[in-house]
Order: structure tokens, then sequence, then C-alpha cells
């Protein structure tokens, strides 16, 4: 220990660091976890699966620790492509982090049937990780007491998890706990990362997700899976202090933009107005959000369109 000390400057000592992947299956509060650990919104969130589609970093510092945290899409059996993209960027996630959180939504009970093959999915997945696992038990607030015990049986049963953490990532119960065994795994080193920063995505791609996010939250079932979104314009007036973003709300049929367009352009401006305030808290300026909608038949299936969208 008192080698690895030595190799640092005084500017420079060595704190608690390292990168830890948030998986589960969709839906599981993974993104909602996220945000309350970075005590600011990094990634969206809708009560909707598969509502993350990239993987997310988020940084949580403080002066004894950097914990880099990376929100990953839901594991789940993909079969179209951009799906099958989404688990892959969750497994491949798996190999390169110090330290894994897999979390469950224990508000969710499975059938019998189902929870055999559940737990083969679980064993498959965590035989790809050579690091600790903690097991975070969400929405605990929504179970008793028996139901639980029970449930951290079934799931140390299946694989020895270094903790298991029952939680409620919305009211961020169990946050502190979680640090504190998540301090006890990762390594001594330097930060990755300047302190001032949250993230390291781009502020284009957070203003895309967050639209993308209104679109889920405003409109039915069908249309926000097909749904993408480009930022085709991203330019600053400092004189006016004011950004204009011109943005394109990307579906796979042409029906569906009426849905998306709504009466009038009613439903458009409702998402472009819940996005420029969000975006605006996000920026700290003044935003003229410009939406419109494009059609690009399948895109979902289009492995080049797909490549323009990051995956």
């Amino acid at each position: 220990m008192m080698d690895l000390v030595d190799n640092y400057s005084d500017t420079d000592k060595p704190i608690r660091s390292g990168m830890v992947a948030i998986v589960g299956p969709p839906n599981a509060g993974k993104s909602t976890l996220m945000n309350g650990l970075l005590e600011q919104k990094i990634s969206i969130v809708s009560p909707k699966p598969q509502t993350t589609r990239n993987r997310i970093l988020g940084i949580m510092n403080d002066e004894g620790y950097q914990i880099v945290l990376l929100d990953t899409p839901g594991l789940h059996k993909a079969r179209e492509p951009l799906n099958q993209e989404m688990v892959r960027i969750a497994l491949d996630s798996l190999h390169e982090v110090d330290a894994v959180i897999y979390m469950i939504d224990v508000s969710l009970p499975l059938p019998e049937k189902l929870k055999e093959e559940k737990g083969q999915e679980l064993a498959g997945y965590m035989e790809q990780v050579s690091c600790p696992v903690i097991l975070v038990l969400n929405k605990v607030d929504l179970l008793n007491k028996e139901k639980l015990l029970a449930m951290i049986q079934v799931y140390a049963d299946i694989f020895p998890f270094h903790a298991v953490i029952p939680m409620s990532a919305l009211k961020g119960d169990g946050n502190q706990r979680l640090i504190a065994e998540l301090l006890q795994v990762l390594p001594l080193g330097p930060r990755y990362y300047p302190e001032d920063i949250p993230t390291d995505a781009t502020e284009r791609f957070l203003v895309a997700e967050i639209i993308r996010e209104k679109v889920f939250l405003l409109t039915g079932e069908e249309i926000p899976y097909s749904t993408a979104v480009l930022i085709e314009s991203f330019k600053e007036d400092p004189a006016k202090g004011l950004i204009t973003i011109h943005a394109a709300i990307v579906l796979e049929r042409e029906s569906q933009k009426g849905i998306v367009i709504g009466k009038g352009g009613m439903k458009l401006k409702s998402i472009g107005t819940a996005a420029r305030k969000d975006i605006e808290k996000l920026l700290d300026q003044k935003v003229l959000l410009k939406l419109w909608v494009k059609v690009r038949k399948n895109w979902s299936r289009d492995e080049k369109f797909l490549k323009e969208l990051g995956f």
C-alpha cells in the first residue's frame, strides 16, 4: 500500500476510484438510481421500459472518492437490431468495470414458471463478470419484510453477491449504504475526470435525450419505441444569451406523424415546450427549440442509421 501511495504527488493523492456498471432488466430503476446518486438528472426517465438506449456515464465526486457510474440499457431477449445493440452495450460494460450493480424491481413478482428461467438468465449474465457484484433490490417500500427476505434468499442461491441492498431509488433510501459498499471494493487510484463535470456526454447528446424523454412521456405505447432524435443544428449567440437548436424527431412510418404532431400541431408543441424547459435548466441559458417530424422507414433495423445515432 505504501508503494502505491508514494507513487502519487501531494496534489494527486490516491482516492477510491473506479468504474461501476448499473445493469439489470428494463425499467428496474437504473436511471433513477444514477440520477439520485449524482443528485442531478443525467439519464432520462420514463415509466416505459427500455427508455435508456445508450450507455450514459455519470461521475460522483467527493474528497475521498470518484465513482464513475455507467447507466446501461436494460438486459432483455432482443430480436430487432436496435434492441440487440442495446443489450450488447450493456453486456460490454460488464468487462470494463471495477464493480457491478445488478438492479431489479421487487414490486414486479414473477410467475412461478418464469422464476427458473430468469434465474438462468441472471446466472448467464454474471458468468461474464470477474469483479464484485452488488445486488440492489429496488422499490422495497412496496414489499413486506417476509417476502423481501425470501427474495434475498432466492438471489443469494443464484450468485455470490458481494452485498444485497434493499432500497428505494426514487426516495434515495439506501443510497449511502450503496456508496459505502462500493467504496469497499473500488481500488485506490487517481481521479479519471475533473471534479467539476458530472458526465462525459456532449450537450447535443443530452439535448437529444431530453427531447426523446418527452416523446416517451407524452405519446402512447407504440410511438416512443419508433422514435429517434437527431440534433441538426446547435448555434450559440452569446450577444443575445440564446442557443438556437433545430432537432428532428425521426419516426418509422408515415402513419405515426399525425400522432406526434397532433391536432393543429398541439402534441408537437407540448413536446417542445416540456423539452425546452429542461434544456434551459441543463444549459443554464435561454433556448429557442425548433422541432419537426421526419419519417425514415424502419430506421431501427437500418445499421447505417443506427451508427449515425451512436450505436
